[in-house]
């Protein structure tokens, strides 16, 4: 395998482009290259298979959609109540809308893990571990709820992000008078989240 990491993580976004827009079936070393505009066969020089590239979207995908520490970092400096939990919602919907590519490829990396036993282990992990560090936050934030206020919230906005990032109509119009998607993020942690 080569290792130039400034050409593997271009191949990588370039996988992540790829199976956004054309889904896990048009993921294929010949169209990362043609995405990244290389040469072809060059891909084929940094992964093992597919399985490998998928687990390198699904490694870079975390990353690149993780919360900006300087955001979290200012965040923190407000009381620790619903407002706080708001804000934070509020700034995961906004990396979501900003990343509609990154979004939509970890869509398409839930759809494929349903048929690759391989994927669906490591990015069922991966996933877990992100939930479990979401309540690990939450408790040593000193955020109001628990552990179940935030696996509703993350089942809540995952549901509110597909449903905006794949079929936008869907959510407007349904409470009248709410804005989508930031209405919705409001009303989702009100409805959650415990007051104090």
């Amino acid at each position: 395998m080569v290792s130039n990491p400034e050409r593997r993580a271009a191949l990588v976004d370039a996988g992540v482009e790829v199976l956004a827009r054309e889904g896990a079936r048009g993921l294929t070393f010949r169209a990362v290259d043609a995405e990244a505009g290389v040469p072809v066969g060059t891909a084929s020089n940094y992964f093992t298979g597919r399985d490998d590239l998928l687990r390198q979207i699904d490694a870079r995908l975390h990353v690149r959609l993780a919360p900006d520490p300087e955001v979290v970092s200012r965040l923190m400096t407000r009381a620790k109540d619903r407002s706080l939990v708001t804000a934070f919602m509020r700034d995961l919907m906004d990396r979501a809308v900003r990343d509609r590519t990154g979004y939509l490829a970890l869509l398409e990396m839930r759809l494929e893990a349903t048929r690759r036993p391989g994927l669906l282990a490591s990015y069922t992990a991966s996933v877990r571990g992100d939930l479990d560090e979401g309540m690990e936050f939450h408790r040593s934030a000193g955020l109001p709820g628990g552990d179940e206020t935030v696996v509703v919230l993350y089942l809540a906005m995952l549901g509110l992000i597909l449903e905006h990032l794949t079929l936008p109509g869907v959510l407007d119009g349904a409470l009248p008078g709410v804005d989508v998607p930031e209405g919705l993020v409001d009303r989702i942690v009100a409805t959650v989240v415990p007051e104090g």
